[in-house]
């Protein structure tokens, strides 16, 4: 359990604020809940190998979800029907073996977790896995399995977890409420889209020391969220981190990216076309890019039109960047937001933005207002008319660009399996770790 909250001083009265608005985490610890009832899988028919333990996991389930927790000690335990953890009331599970997808699955995600209150998803020695082989599908273009889905959980924590090579998305959280997500490494093949690393939606959020390979984003906040705090995050050959895709009635106001490294990945992208509601009150700030694609970008016409008349964008603030664009074709800046909701109250403080390659980077601005880049200035919010601009930049900025010693040059296979990586301890340069990996001994003597 812990309780993080923080207040920004000394910004303009338009910037950004945002906060966790109480404690996250698990109200009992996992070693009272073990020490109340354990469930070892292995009492439950599971074998060390390549055989189907989805049953043995659901029946301890069923013993220990109301105060106990489910313990998957060292081996390789197969996963083909599925694993279903709802209803749980101060549980927990701790993974030090390893899940592998076992054939073809029956259901959309190897394991779902779904209706629990103080619940904790760890690995006790962090050396538990899921292993999801999901080249086997994604090498023919096609998709299998999620991972991952965690849905209407509060009080919750999920940590010291690799999930590998996923056939789909690796980690959704949707509705969940006073979480901490972290220490966690994300490990898969780039070349196919919707193979998002994290998408989470809900309230009240600690995001943390998480590392992502992979063919999509890697940290995604949805709609509708808010107070989510976001921080050292390191997206190592990733889509990156994003905003969206938003729809109808989008709500999302009070988040808080900080600490964002980007190898060969996109460190903000606002996407939408044609939807509704408000985004408001997001920082992003102590950001370095390697390479990104769409490096700082609002794009309000991007992918399909959902009908709506736009997402109304306010009190952005990006503060403290410095970063390259691999392809000058597209804007080292890019704020494009809908004609008919301009955006407003927009602030670029301190972002150096080059390019890879080339002796120039280029800035597009349609309907934005605020400071900084190709933004127009606003006095008032009641006449913001439409406009397109875009703007050379030939002068290069200082850049303070450290790299990491984890950053990968080459891609997984998509060919065939890969070994689990060792969880890292270091997610942006010359920041600690904020929460210790468990160890064995730390895990209670299981």
């Amino acid at each position: 359990m812990k309780l993080f909250g923080f207040i920004l001083l000394g910004l303009a009265p338009t910037a950004a604020l945002a906060q966790l608005t109480g404690k996250v985490g698990p109200l009992v610890s996992f070693k009272d809940k073990a020490k109340n009832k354990t469930c070892d899988i292995t009492d439950y028919g599971a074998k060390d190998g390549t055989s189907d333990a989805s049953d043995a996991i659901n029946s301890a389930w069923k013993d220990c979800k109301v105060g106990g927790l489910v313990y998957i000690p060292p081996g390789t335990y197969g996963i083909e029907h599925g694993v279903s953890l709802t209803g749980g009331v101060s549980s927990a599970v701790q993974l030090d073996g390893t899940l592998t997808r076992h054939g073809k699955g029956d259901s959309n995600q190897m394991v779902i977790v779904k209706g629990c209150s103080d619940f904790e998803f760890f690995s006790g020695n962090s050396k538990g896995a899921i292993q999801g082989y999901g080249y086997e599908y994604l090498r023919d273009g096609k998709y299998g399995e999620r991972l991952f889905r965690f849905e209407d959980l509060e009080d919750f924590s999920v940590h010291g977890i690799a999930a590998i090579d996923s056939p789909a998305y690796y980690f959704v959280f949707d509705t969940v409420s006073n979480g901490e997500i972290y220490n966690i490494l994300i490990r898969g093949i780039t070349v196919l889209g919707a193979t998002d690393g994290i998408d989470v939606w809900g309230n009240n959020v600690w995001v943390h020391d998480i590392e992502a390979t992979n063919g999509d984003e890697c940290v995604t906040v949805k709609s509708p969220s808010n107070n989510i705090l976001i921080e050292s995050i390191y997206c190592n050959l990733s889509g990156g981190t994003a905003l969206g895709s938003l729809g109808l009635d989008t709500n999302i106001t009070n988040i808080h990216y900080r600490n964002l490294y980007m190898n060969d990945a996109d460190a903000c992208f606002l996407k939408t076309n044609g939807g509704s509601g408000t985004v408001s009150n997001i920082l992003w700030e102590n950001v370095i890019v390697h390479g990104g694609s769409y490096p700082l970008t609002i794009d309000e016409a991007w992918g399909r039109d959902n009908g709506g008349h736009g997402v109304q964008v306010s009190n952005l603030t990006f503060r403290d960047w410095y970063g390259t664009n691999k392809d000058t074709s597209r804007p080292a800046i890019r704020l494009e937001c809908d004609p008919h909701v301009p955006c407003y109250d927009i602030t670029l403080d301190n972002v150096n933005i080059w390019t890879d390659k080339g002796s120039h980077v280029y800035w597009s601005c349609e309907n934005v207002y605020g400071s900084g880049a190709c933004m127009k200035k606003a006095d008032s919010t009641s006449h913001l008319s439409t406009f397109t601009t875009t703007v050379s930049i030939t002068a290069k900025p200082t850049l303070s660009m450290p790299t990491m010693s984890g950053d990968l040059t080459t891609p997984p296979p998509t060919t065939t399996s890969f070994t689990i990586p060792k969880m890292p301890t270091s997610f942006y340069p010359g920041v600690s770790q904020i929460s210790t990996l468990l160890s064995l001994d730390s895990a209670g003597g299981l």
